[in-house]
């Protein structure tokens, strides 16, 4: 998930300024959950019909979505799936776990996950774009999200949020509005990163456009379940002792309910 950390279309200051922000230590889940704003945000139904979910790399689908996911496919819901990046580039340097032998084990991972969620191994689609290179083929990714939104008959199509501060997460955010537009499908949005560099009433995320997705205890162990299978990102390799994934950053994603912002992509 910290694949990358400086977003394209920005200015170096602006690059520098969202590294470090990814890369500082965060806010903790205590804060958020002492604050009182998201008692405010009313909660969303997902429309009836096909759903499709986008995901930069292998755990995003999961982290930001996968809670409801989970419950759309018991219900006998069509949730397509669509993962641009193999997420080759979490463990730069690794030789344990070069790019080649990391994309093949997050791919098995994925795949372990989303079948704890039970979703259709059929509606599954891998995109195969370079990790931190999806804003070069945003253009491309546009076109084959388009087709699957298309082919799928998709009512609703949830994406990365464009402000979340990580490159990848922000052009498949772009990506997934521009085809949502082209076909006419609502577009909702998950913040991955931003639990991690903003703050509680952060000037920097619309907080009004936010809705809550609340979980049962059976869905949210289903998604404790599938985010277990992310072992590379969970567990430190021998020769890449960070954790990606620290119990710390998953407590943001393991709340008895889901977010989303709705009709908006920045303040």
């Amino acid at each position: 998930m910290r694949e990358s950390a400086a977003p394209a279309g920005r200015t170096g200051t602006d690059r520098r300024e969202a590294a470090e922000a990814i890369q500082a230590a965060g806010t903790e889940e205590r804060c958020w959950a002492a604050w009182a704003g998201w008692d405010k945000w009313d909660e969303v139904v997902v429309p009836d019909g096909p759903v499709v979910v986008l995901a930069a790399h292998p755990d995003d689908e999961v982290l930001g979505f996968g809670g409801t996911s989970g419950r759309l496919a018991a219900a006998g819901r069509q949730v397509h799936v669509v993962t641009v990046t193999d997420g080759e580039g979490s463990h730069p340097g690794s030789r344990l776990m070069p790019p080649p032998l990391l994309a093949r084990a997050r791919r098995a991972e994925l795949a372990e996950a989303l079948d704890v969620l039970g979703v259709d191994r059929g509606l599954r689609h891998r995109l195969g774009v370079a990790d931190m290179r999806v804003d070069e083929e945003e253009a491309d990714v546009g076109a084959r999200v388009e087709k699957v939104l298309r082919d799928s008959g998709a009512t609703l199509c949830v994406a990365p949020w464009t402000g979340d501060l990580h490159s990848d997460h922000e052009a498949v955010g772009r990506a997934a509005r521009a085809a949502a537009s082209a076909v006419g499908v609502e577009l909702w949005q998950y913040p991955v990163w931003m639990w991690h560099w903003a703050v509680p009433d952060d000037p920097r995320v619309p907080w009004h456009s936010m809705r809550r997705l609340p979980l049962t205890p059976e869905e949210l162990a289903r998604k404790q379940a599938a985010v277990r299978c992310f072992r590379t990102q969970i567990a430190p390799l021998d020769d890449h002792p960070a954790v990606i994934l620290p119990p710390g950053e998953l407590a943001h994603h393991l709340r008895p309910f889901e977010t989303v912002l709705l009709g908006t992509d920045s303040v």
